[in-house]
């Protein structure tokens, strides 16, 4: 069996996954802006990739057990790198090596594009509790009865009233 199966499926991921970091790109742009209707829409086609990549990762692992059980290595770690290991250097190794190589760079890319896209939404998170904490009155400034100032024009006339008496 040729290794050509298991390179296609890796391409299907890499194009997947360059697709999903465009729309975090945009998710990243659409958090600066701050846009509530634009960030729901942006992760309402990010979602739609979602069972994408799952089919996509799930021909991978077809393919891979696939190759391994027509060279009839069942008893082998059945991994793309175990492959390389396997496969005489050649173009399709070669082939292989980087398709596998892009795929891990496009997920590394994904993955630290991911963690600033949530860095900026905990910043927004706590700008927002910021501004509602700003908001709120706190306990010490809510007056139930007469004002400060009132008392103490009351003090003042009952001890004016009190030292007449």
């Amino acid at each position: 069996m040729s290794i050509q199966p298991i390179i296609q499926t890796l391409d299907k991921l890499v194009n997947v996954h360059k697709t999903l970091i465009q729309i975090s790109e945009q998710k990243t742009e659409v958090l600066k802006e701050g846009s509530a209707d634009k960030l729901q829409s942006v992760l309402i086609e990010e979602q739609k990739f979602i069972p994408k990549v799952e089919r996509a990762e799930k021909a991978r692992e077809e393919a891979v057990v696939n190759w391994f059980a027509d060279k009839e290595l069942n008893d082998e770690e059945q991994t793309i790198t175990r492959i390389l290991d396997l496969l005489a250097n050649g173009v399709e190794k070669k082939q292989l090596e980087e398709v596998a190589t892009t795929l891990t760079k496009a997920i590394a890319q994904l993955k630290q594009r991911e963690q600033l896209n949530q860095a900026l939404i905990q910043q927004s998170m706590q700008f927002i509790n910021v501004s509602l904490n700003m908001l709120q009155p706190s306990m010490s400034q809510i007056n139930y009865g007469r004002s400060k100032q009132n008392e103490t024009s009351r003090t003042r006339e009952h001890s004016v009233f009190d030292s007449k008496a």
